[in-house]
C-alpha cells in the first residue's frame, strides 16, 4: 500500500486552513496545519514534507521568507503559494523564491488538485535531474550545511551510500555533527520513508542497553513483565544510529557482532532469532583503535562498522562554512524568540569567524542563540559573550610592539579629529605637550 503524501499548510487565516485541509484530505493526502512561519519551522524540522502550500502575506515573518529558507535547507520539496494579492511582480517574485506555481485566491477545489498535481510533477521531474552537486554547495539535508571543502567531501560520501545499506561508522569530536550526517544518509536516499532510529548509548544503563536494543521476552528479567520490542526491530526496513559506540559494553559488542554477520537478532531471554533488515550508521568521538589495543572495543566489530568511514571534520577546519551557518541559526532562533529575521554586524561576525570553537557546531549555535536573546536588534559585538572575544587565537604575525600600536592609534585619533591637536589630546587625555612628544 502506497503511503500518503504529506502536505504542510501555512496561512495565518485559519479559515483558509481548515477549506485547504478539507480539499485536501478528500484527495487522500495527509495534512499539517501551521498559522505561522514559526509554526512551519517546528514542522519542517519534524516531519518528512512532500509538498509545501503557504499564503505570503502574514505577519511577522512572510511567506517569501519561508520560501526562501525552505528553498535552500529542503530544496527537495515541492512548493505552492496562495495569495489573494495577485500581481506581475509578485509572481516572479515567487517563482525566484523558489515555488513552482501560485493559486489566486480565491480558488476551486478542481484548480487546487490541478495546481497540486502539477506541482508534485515538477517536484518529480526536478529529482530526475537534479546531480549530486546541487546539494553540495549549500546542504545534504535540512541541518546541513556548508560550502566548504571539508564539507563537500562529506557530502560526496554521503551521495554514494545513501541509496544501500552499507555499514557506516561516523568519527569526529564532539559537536561536530554526526548525528547530521547519518540523517542525511537515511533522508537523502530511497529508504527515507522508512524509520530513522537515534540510539545514544552512553546514555542507558550498560545493563538495559542490550535489553533496550534487542528486546527481551516477558520474564527475562525482574520487570519483564510483558514482552518488549528493541531498537533494532523499530528501525526495521531503515537506519539505526548507534551514537558513542566505544561506550557499548564488551557483551553487548559482541551481539552487536553477530547482527551485523548475520543480520538476525536474538531477544533477551528468547530461545530463537530474528532475521532484520535494516542499515548501521554507528558514531564515536573516541578513539577506538586505542580502545581496541586497551581490550575496550572489539578489533572484528570496529572493521565491521567501517565498511565506510566519514571523518567529521571539527568547525575550525571549516571557517568558511560560519557564516552559512551564523544564518540558519538567526533564522531559527531569530523566528523562535523574536519573530523577525536577524542580521548579525560585521564586526560581530569577523569574531566568531577567529574563534577556534572547541565545542564546534553545537557551541556556536548556542552562542548565537544567546545574542538573539541578549539583542535589541541586530547582533553587535555587546551581544557575544565575554570570554569569547577574549579567547580568540590571533595569529602571532597579529601581535606588534606596544609603542606600534600606539603610534597607530594616535594617528587614528588624529585623523578623527581632522588634525586638531587640542582635541586629539582630549579624547587620549593627555595634554598637547605629551601629545607632541608622542608625535616627534
Amino acid at each position: 500500500m502506497l503511503k500518503r503524501e504529506n502536505i504542510l499548510l501555512v496561512d495565518d487565516d485559519i479559515n483558509i486552513l481548515e477549506l485547504l485541509q478539507r480539499h485536501l484530505q478528500s484527495m487522500d493526502y495527509h495534512t499539517y496545519k501551521a498559522v505561522s512561519v514559526k509554526e512551519a519551522l517546528y514542522v519542517l524540522k519534524d516531519t518528512f514534507i512532500d509538498l509545501l502550500i503557504t499564503d505570503i502575506q502574514m505577519p511577522e515573518v512572510d511567506g517569501l521568507q519561508l520560501l526562501k529558507f525552505t528553498d535552500e535547507h529542503y530544496p527537495e520539496i515541492p512548493k505552492l503559494v496562495i495569495t489573494g494579492y495577485p500581481s506581475v511582480d509578485g509572481a516572479l517574485e515567487v517563482i525566484k523564491s523558489g515555488a513552482t506555481d501560485y493559486l489566486t485566491k480565491p480558488f476551486t477545489k478542481e484548480e487546487l488538485r490541478q495546481a497540486v498535481q502539477k506541482a508534485f510533477e515538477h517536484g518529480k521531474s526536478r529529482k530526475a535531474v537534479k546531480s549530486k552537486t546541487v546539494t553540495a554547495n549549500k546542504s545534504v539535508h535540512n541541518e546541513m550545511i556548508g560550502e566548504s571543502e571539508a564539507f563537500q567531501k562529506i557530502t560526496d560520501v554521503i551521495e554514494r551510500v545513501k541509496n544501500n545499506k552499507a555499514t557506516v561508522l561516523v568519527k569526529g569530536e564532539s559537536g561536530t555533527g554526526k548525528e547530521l550526517v547519518a540523517r542525511a544518509i537515511h533522508y537523502s536516499g530511497k529508504f527515507s520513508r522508512a524509520p530513522f532510529v537515534a540510539v545514544n548509548c552512553g546514555a542507558i544503563p550498560e545493563n538495559l542497553l542490550e535489553a533496550e536494543l534487542f528486546g527481551y521476552v516477558k520474564g527475562a528479567f525482574t520487570g519483564a513483565n510483558e514482552n518488549r520490542t528493541g531498537f533494532f526491530q523499530a528501525a526495521e526496513g531503515g537506519t539505526l544510529f548507534l551514537d558513542e559506540i566505544g561506550i557499548a559494553p564488551l557483551t553487548v559488542q559482541t551481539k552487536l557482532l553477530r547482527a551485523l554477520q548475520e543480520r538476525e537478532i536474538t531477544k533477551v531471554g528468547a530461545r530463537k532469532s530474528e532475521k532484520v533488515d535494516i542499515r548501521i550508521i554507528a558514531a564515536t568521538n573516541a578513539d577506538l583503535l586505542t580502545d581496541i589495543k586497551e581490550n575496550r572495543f572489539r578489533e572484528d566489530l570496529y572493521y565491521r562498522l567501517t565498511v565506510v568511514e566519514i571523518q567529521v571534520p571539527p568547525l575550525r577546519d571549516r571557517k568558511t562554512d560560519i557564516p552559512l551557518l551564523v544564518d540558519k541559526f538567526l533564522f531559527k532562533y531569530g523566528v523562535e524568540y523574536k519573530d523577525r529575521l536577524l542580521k548579525i554586524s560585521p564586526d560581530a561576525l569577523a569574531v566568531l569567524k577567529r574563534y577556534n570553537w572547541p565545542g564546534n557546531i553545537r557551541e556556536l549555535e548556542n552562542v548565537v542563540q544567546r545574542a538573539v536573546i541578549m539583542s535589541d536588534g541586530a547582533i553587535t559585538l555587546k551581544d557575544l559573550p565575554e570570554a569569547l572575544k577574549f579567547q580568540i587565537n590571533f595569529p602571532e604575525n597579529d601581535f606588534k610592539p606596544l609603542r606600534e600600536m600606539e603610534k597607530e592609534y594616535v594617528q587614528r585619533v588624529l585623523l578623527h579629529t581632522q588634525g586638531n591637536k587640542t582635541k586629539a589630546a582630549e579624547i587620549l587625555q593627555i595634554d598637547r605637550k605629551t601629545l607632541r612628544e608622542r608625535l616627534k
